[in-house]
């Protein structure tokens, strides 16, 4: 896969490394700004189209070198978020978002409960059964999703550099934090700049938590990771991390049975 833009063609979902034997499996829900011809940008400017609202800049590059470096398979989504957010589910109105930070989204405005069936249909069915399938041929497997976040929300700015984040299961977050405390060049924070209160764990709960798995949601700063040896740099430190923090969580459960 390469680093996804407005104009990419785009899939529904796609999949890196299906046959990699690690445990773990990455997931990015929003690695792509593409839109379907027949959603019209949604009546969007392209400086919306590019910005962070429409995808997660960066974020796909950084998981693609993590994919490498663990030799982990990678599922990411091929569509927009403002078409459909893959880490939402199809009840939520921030699946399909009529307004998102200070935009209003014209195509997603009164969309009807067959219109938001069929996209739910289209664009998340197809990604959430690819997260299941790679996950369930994997014995004890890992989730961890990737995402990236924007410096300026809503005017404030935010100085946390790396957010991890969890639901109610925070054993494989707890040990990323530990192995990051080893870390001062960067700010790193749980549940930060979002939290489970914030609906951003929808692929955790689903994936993870209610099937029993270890996972963990890892939210960096979009300047961060602007080139791509900036995104190689971050998943660098970050497949660190996970080593660490997968195989303590692993001997724990070991050592449990």
């Amino acid at each position: 896969m390469n680093q996804t833009d407005a104009g990419d063609t785009g899939h529904v979902v796609r999949s890196l490394r299906p046959g990699a034997t690690n445990a773990i499996v990455l997931v990015c829900e929003h690695a792509s700004a593409f839109m379907p011809s027949e959603f019209k940008n949604l009546g969007l400017s392209k400086e919306v189209l590019t910005s962070h609202v429409a995808w997660d800049p960066g974020a796909l590059g950084v998981a693609e070198a993590l994919s490498e470096m663990l030799e982990a398979e990678l599922v990411a989504s091929g569509i927009s978020r403002l078409i459909y957010d893959c880490n939402r589910p199809p009840d939520a109105p921030a699946a399909m978002p009529a307004r998102s930070e200070i935009y209003d989204i014209p195509g997603n405005v009164g969309l009807t409960a067959a219109q938001r069936a069929a996209r739910a249909d289209a664009y998340y069915a197809p990604f959430r059964m690819a997260v299941d399938a790679a996950l369930a041929v994997r014995e004890k497997a890992v989730l961890v999703t990737i995402h990236s976040f924007t410096p300026v929300y809503h005017g404030k700015t935010r100085d946390v550099e790396i957010g991890i984040l969890h639901d109610r299961d925070s054993g494989l977050a707890d040990a990323i934090l530990e192995a990051a405390a080893d870390h001062d060049a960067h700010v790193v924070r749980r549940n930060e700049p979002y939290g489970p209160n914030d609906g951003v764990t929808h692929t955790l709960i689903e994936h993870g938590v209610s099937k029993g798995r270890p996972n963990v949601m890892i939210e960096v700063r979009n300047d961060l990771i602007r080139t791509a040896d900036a995104q190689r740099e971050m998943a660098s430190l970050l497949a660190g991390w996970l080593r660490q923090a997968v195989e303590q969580i692993t001997c724990a459960q070991e050592a449990a049975t």
